[in-house]
């Protein structure tokens, strides 16, 4: 068994729990900002920053310090420890406090908490909570993928498989471009479902869409707590030679660009390689 596939010597299930209450209680920090006149200010890459990524990264951070105070933390808030650091890591949480802060600041809902632990480069358990709707997706290696709705149990759920009909592909709300319009123009008929932030993946998980070309700039906090649900839930999400995409391999935190799908297919033909 190579190293890469050895598994996570954690009690994955005993840790999803107090994850996923932690999520939460980001969330919950987040709509107290989100129901105010909150202000933004611009990181050195343009991308937005509020008090609300603060706010959840701070109580993450605190709250997983606590869980297990032996286990580093990567977060899109703090995020500047380098690759000869991180390179010794077997595990360790990666975390978007926020993911969807410019759909936060549109204020339609469709931003999420992530958080994810990685084990020799891949995503074993992900916690993926919704602030507005309350909504909780998580999942743990081995352990299968689950949807709940505040005050109702958690549900299983699968990716579906396209048998007929418009294939339905989940699309960005804040991000599109030219790569993306001439892939979706080879595939056939389809129909594009809005949607923003890990939300996109999550539709996937579900069994509400079918794919989610991801063909612009990402990093690896937006995809780990999602990867994990999705895969749990029947699907992959691979780099766009179909390989399983994979975490902290490099000094640069950016993700390439990916697919997410649930039945197996190939869907790099798609892809203009000229």
């Amino acid at each position: 068994m190579s190293e890469s596939n050895t598994p996570c010597p954690l009690d994955l299930e005993a840790l999803i729990g107090p994850v996923a209450e932690l999520s939460r209680e980001a969330g919950r920090l987040i709509i107290e900002i989100y129901n105010t006149e909150f202000s933004v200010e611009l990181k050195e890459d343009q991308s937005p920053l509020t008090q609300a990524d603060m706010a959840a990264h701070g109580a993450i951070k605190a709250g997983l310090a606590a869980l297990t105070p032996e286990i580093p933390l990567l977060s899109e808030e703090e995020a500047n420890i380098p690759f000869s650091e991180r390179s010794q890591w077997s595990t360790y949480w990666l975390v978007d406090p926020l993911d969807g802060t410019r759909e936060f600041i549109k204020r339609n809902g469709e931003f999420t908490v992530n958080i994810a632990l990685i084990h020799n480069h891949r995503s074993v358990l992900g916690s993926i909570h919704v602030p507005v709707s309350g909504v909780d997706y998580f999942a743990w290696e081995g352990g299968g993928s689950f949807k709940q709705i505040p005050g109702g149990e958690p549900e299983q759920i699968k990716v579906a498989s396209h048998n007929d009909g418009p294939l339905r592909v989940a699309g960005s709300r804040s991000h599109r471009g030219d790569s993306l319009n001439a892939f979706l123009e080879r595939i056939g008929e389809y129909e594009i479902i809005g949607m923003g932030s890990s939300l996109k993946s999550c539709l996937v998980a579900e069994g509400r869409a079918h794919l989610y070309p991801r063909l612009g700039p990402t990093s690896e906090w937006d995809t780990a707590a999602a990867q994990c649900v999705v895969e749990e839930a029947g699907g992959q999400l691979t780099e766009t030679d179909m390989q399983p995409l994979r975490y902290n391999t490099k000094d640069s935190l950016l993700n390439p660009h990916f697919f997410v799908y649930g039945e197996q297919h190939d869907w790099s033909q798609y892809l203009d390689n000229a």
